[in-house]
């Protein structure tokens, strides 16, 4: 077990300044007690120079000089998923604690290497899945647990947003296999991980995917799913909605409940209704808010879960075995697309 982190404030570096950094900077904000930001990397010069100067501390272009120099308790990864694995290993290499973006790699082999190399190390893996922090969520995972849907027959999955062009233009590395992924594997990741986390283990996937703009990876898929449980359920997913953000929805049908939520980013609890009523549907419409983010507002409380695990007093929520779970299906999806055949879970004994 990792040593805990008990008396002082955890010594954090935030690797990557690019679109999803706001989201980590507000949240350190927020846990300014328990969190010390000392130290920025970033490839980009002008955008290094922006932050270190923003947040008064030193950056660096180079995450071994930042690690050796800097010696953080932490180091959260913000960069180009495709590099997740070599930053991660690197940091464990250096006795850091590593928490990281979704998906926390772009291939299967190269998340199996970042569990172990934290293992061999002595340290936490963490990777971030702040959806599930969100009250909408939380309280669809709760009746889930509950068994208030009975025996589950179907699920149903919605992503339909919108990423132009100019979206993927923004860098090289992105819309690219290696360091990327498709719409499955980066916008609708957290999707994928409601399949696992709320439905439970998958047993096969079968997958179609196409592509539209000028990019390696796909930007519209469609996913057919059967649980374990012999429950039946479907993902659809597209970034070519016109003319902005439309939908990130899920809906499941059981033998005693119906639940769909909604909106832009499941932040609206549309349907409710179980044959047994429990004191918190109250507490439906008070779960519900507002968003025209698609990140959704769980980075703050993901944050508090690290931090609490550091200090010894918490267990991680989801740490890399469990990130791996959402990546195995991931990649089995693409599998199934690419070869146009049912592909069978687990990939490996």
């Amino acid at each position: 077990m990792p040593t805990p982190i008990p008396h002082r404030k955890i010594r954090l570096a935030l690797i990557g300044c690019g679109r999803i950094a706001a989201n980590h900077f507000g949240a350190i904000a927020k846990h300014a007690d328990d969190l010390e930001l000392v130290a920025v990397c970033d490839t980009n010069p002008g955008v290094l120079k922006q932050y270190a100067d923003t947040h008064g501390v030193p950056g660096y272009s180079h995450l071994p000089e930042l690690l050796t120099t800097v010696q953080p308790d932490l180091v959260a990864l913000c960069t180009p998923s495709g590099l997740h694995p070599e930053q991660t290993i690197c940091a464990a290499r250096h006795g850091v604690h590593v928490m990281t973006e979704k998906p926390m790699a772009t291939r299967w082999q190269d998340g199996v290497r970042m569990v172990k190399a934290c293992d061999e190390a002595g340290v936490h893996l963490f990777v971030v899945k702040q959806n599930r922090r969100n009250a909408t969520l939380q309280l669809l995972k709760r009746a889930v647990e509950e068994k208030r849907f009975g025996r589950i027959h179907l699920v149903h999955l919605h992503v339909f947003w919108t990423r132009p062009q100019s979206y993927y233009d923004q860098a090289r590395w992105r819309g690219t296999w290696e360091f990327d992924g498709g719409a499955f594997m980066n916008q609708a990741s957290h999707y994928v991980d409601l399949l696992d986390w709320l439905i439970g283990p998958v047993d096969k996937v079968q997958a179609m995917v196409s592509t539209t703009r000028d990019i390696e990876v796909e930007d519209t898929g469609v996913l057919n799913v059967r649980w374990r449980s012999g429950a039946l359920g479907s993902m659809s997913v597209t970034m070519l909605t016109y003319p902005k953000n439309l939908e990130g929805s899920i809906t499941i049908l059981g033998e005693k409940g119906s639940v769909r939520v909604g909106g832009v980013a499941v932040n609206d609890i549309q349907l409710w209704d179980f044959a047994e009523p429990r004191d918190y549907d109250e507490q439906v419409k008070a779960a519900n808010y507002e968003t025209t983010s698609v990140y959704g507002f769980g980075h703050p409380l993901y944050y508090r879960n690290v931090i609490d695990s550091l200090r010894g007093t918490a267990e991680p929520e989801t740490d890399g075995r469990e990130g791996l779970k959402s990546l195995e299906l991931l990649i089995a999806a693409y599998l199934s697309a690419r070869d146009g055949r049912t592909v069978s879970l687990p990939l490996e004994y």
